[in-house]
């Protein structure tokens, strides 16, 4: 099987997700406006969707409390250096160092406007 996609109940998911296309190179796929606004973005190389969406029947979690080993949604970057600032400047704030494991790739947390926490990855090898 494969992973369709992976969802977040967020509080404002028109926000959010311009932010993630403008910030993080998603590329909306499909937009449901009402009545609960829900968005279907896909990453770069359209082989991951994240939903966003508003829906008020389930609680919206608090994503600030859910430390970053929790939950995080982690992107692949080329240069996380270049990235950390470019995203600190669009408004995400740093959430811890960066470092760099035993394989060799370099990590770090950032937490987004809405507190859900992005995941910089510059591997050595790339997972897929």
């Amino acid at each position: 099987m494969q992973l369709e996609h992976v969802a977040l109940n967020v509080p404002e998911p028109d926000a959010m997700a311009q932010w993630y296309v403008t910030h993080l190179e998603m590329q909306i796929v499909r937009h449901i406006p009402a009545p609960n606004p829900t968005y279907f973005l896909a990453d770069s190389a359209r082989r991951s969707v994240l939903e966003i969406y508003r829906n008020p029947a389930a609680p919206i979690p608090d994503y600030a409390a859910i430390p970053s080993l929790a939950l995080h949604l982690a992107f692949n970057t080329n240069d996380i250096e270049a990235d950390i600032a470019r995203l600190v400047a669009a408004g995400a704030t740093h959430a811890g160092p960066v470092e760099t494991t035993p394989a060799g790739d370099r990590l770090t947390f950032l937490r987004d406007p809405w507190q859900v926490t992005i995941q910089l990855a510059q591997r050595r090898t790339p997972l897929v």
